[in-house]
């Protein structure tokens, strides 16, 4: 945190924007959509759909939401923004309100089918017909030759004991937890700062790499990075925080050396895989357009439609490869860079944040994602996509 007395002396000066950034950070720990959206029965689901022989629509169950909806809604919306007297952060503060009433009103109708989708929709968007061009594009290519780093050998006991020696390298804890509810291998909470690792999953050397870089060097560095601004909102995340948190997340794999043709696959079979959901695809019409049409074996098709079809139909997915063009053009423009590990702030959020830094209330970054220092990457493929994604 701030020093005491630089601290106490913002609060005084902003004093209002304090209490409202304080009242939000309590309301905004109880509302993390990632913990709701992921289904706890998946394998049961999975192997039902495969025994149909990927004919029948699965029944996902999800947690138990633990807020009351409403109350939530109404505790957000009482907030006195009419105190704030700057303009800019007035106005921020009320984005950043919207943006979490429609988060909750996502969580409140996962599993509603068509309900959930919209609420997604107004989180998270939807496919660009640029969007859809470049994942097509990127599976236009051959698939390469599978190095021995890429076999699936280790368990999750050996990538806990991997990611708490990568962390070394960085200033902060690392906690680590295992779920069996969670559609990715390993993703951080950000409200608990925790890694998470998929009990059941395995990995390969590669995906260790790619999941370090990705979780701890890009999600953890900007968590923590947040918890040290004046404001809270820092790390909790400002709104549309995720496409540039995704795509920096990837751009960390690449400069790392971690990223692969078939990693980048992997985020255009998302993008299709949430295109579909527009065109009013179900479940087993998804799993068919990937696993059918792209030859994605069943395992990994299965579990990019039940990205895309969890919840009711969830378009988070979208952002990655967006994220990647959009982060990826910055930074071959050599623009500042550390701007976006401030916390879990957006593209959209530069010019408050610069406007923040002259109030003193934005700070320079704490903790540096590493894989930036040097660019490890030496596939001449991957460069050559990055620079003709549209």
């Amino acid at each position: 945190m701030l020093a005491t007395q630089d601290q106490k002396q913002l609060q005084q000066e902003f004093p209002h924007v304090f209490e409202i950034d304080g009242n939000l950070d309590r309301l905004i720990h109880k509302i993390e959509l990632l913990s709701y959206v992921n289904p706890i029965n998946v394998e049961k689901e999975k192997h039902r759909f495969f025994a149909s022989k990927y004919a029948i629509e699965p029944h996902f169950n999800y947690p138990k939401v633990k807020f009351n909806p409403y109350k939530l809604q109404r505790l957000f919306f009482a907030q006195r923004l009419e105190r704030i007297d700057d303009d800019t952060i007035r106005r921020m503060y009320e984005e950043i309100i919207n943006y979490y009433s429609n988060m909750i009103q996502c969580i409140e109708t996962i599993g509603k089918g068509k309900s959930f989708y919209y609420n997604s929709l107004s989180v998270y968007g939807t496919p660009t017909e640029k969007d859809v061009q470049n994942a097509q594009f990127i599976l236009h290519y051959e698939d390469e030759p599978l190095s021995l780093d890429m076999q699936k050998v280790h368990t999750p006991m050996e990538a806990r004991d991997y990611f708490l020696e990568f962390a070394k390298q960085y200033d902060f804890p690392l906690n680590i937890r295992f779920s069996t509810h969670i559609a990715a291998e390993a993703m951080v909470s950000n409200s608990s700062k925790t890694l998470i690792i998929k009990k059941n999953a395995k990995f390969s050397k590669n995906q260790l790499l790619t999941l370090a870089h990705h979780e701890i060097g890009v999600h953890l560095v900007t968590t923590y990075n947040g918890l040290k601004q004046p404001l809270k909102i820092f790390s909790n995340g400002m709104p549309t925080n995720v496409e540039a948190q995704e795509g920096l997340a990837v751009l960390s794999e690449y400069m790392g050396g971690a990223l692969t043709l078939k990693r980048l696959k992997e985020l255009a079979y998302r993008v299709m895989a949430s295109d579909s959901l527009i065109k009013g695809y179900g479940f087993a019409d998804t799993f068919d357009l990937i696993h059918n049409k792209y030859k994605l074996n069943r395992e990994e098709a299965f579990s990019i439609t039940l990205r895309a079809h969890r919840g009711g139909g969830f378009t988070k997915d979208r952002l990655y490869l967006s994220g990647l063009r959009k982060i990826y053009k910055r930074y071959q423009q050599e623009q500042d860079m550390d701007v976006l590990f401030m916390g879990k702030v957006s593209l959209d959020d530069l010019e408050n944040i610069k406007h923040l830094g002259k109030l003193g209330l934005a700070h320079k970054i704490t903790h540096r994602s590493l894989s930036f220092d040097k660019k490890l990457n030496t596939n001449t493929t991957l460069d050559f996509i990055l620079n003709n994604l549209k």
